[in-house]
């Protein structure tokens, strides 16, 4: 059963161990199994196709990959993130929105500060 986010910001994102950064130039590129299960791999990916999925990041998405440690929470990243976005309208929703759909795929924990608990 997973835990009811109280403040997003207040969480510490961290990284999933099956997730591998990559980069293309100055972008990253987050790679990782299709399947875990090596089982699954050999029986159900097919031949013409890499047993590992990999996707681009845009320059925003990388900029706060970046900065994605296990140590920061999420207001650090967006306090760390400002000068990035100009102030931009909103853009501490935006990074905030873009840490939920992280964490939704599988690609980060998110961890209460408050509690410890992962969310």
């Amino acid at each position: 059963m997973t835990k009811k986010i109280k403040n997003l910001f207040d969480t510490i994102p961290v990284i999933c161990k099956h997730i591998t950064t990559e980069y293309e130039g100055e972008l990253a590129v987050i790679a990782f199994p299709r399947f875990r299960s090596k089982f699954m791999q050999k029986y159900f990916v097919p031949r013409n196709r890499s047993p590992i999925i990999r996707i681009r990041l845009d320059a925003h998405g990388t900029t706060v990959w970046k900065l994605i440690d296990g140590v920061r929470t999420t207001n650090e990243i967006v306090q760390m993130l400002t000068d990035h976005f100009q102030n931009e309208e909103n853009f501490a929703y935006r990074i905030g929105t873009y840490v939920q759909q992280l964490q939704r795929q599988g690609f980060i924990k998110l961890i209460n500060t408050e509690e410890g608990d992962t969310v």
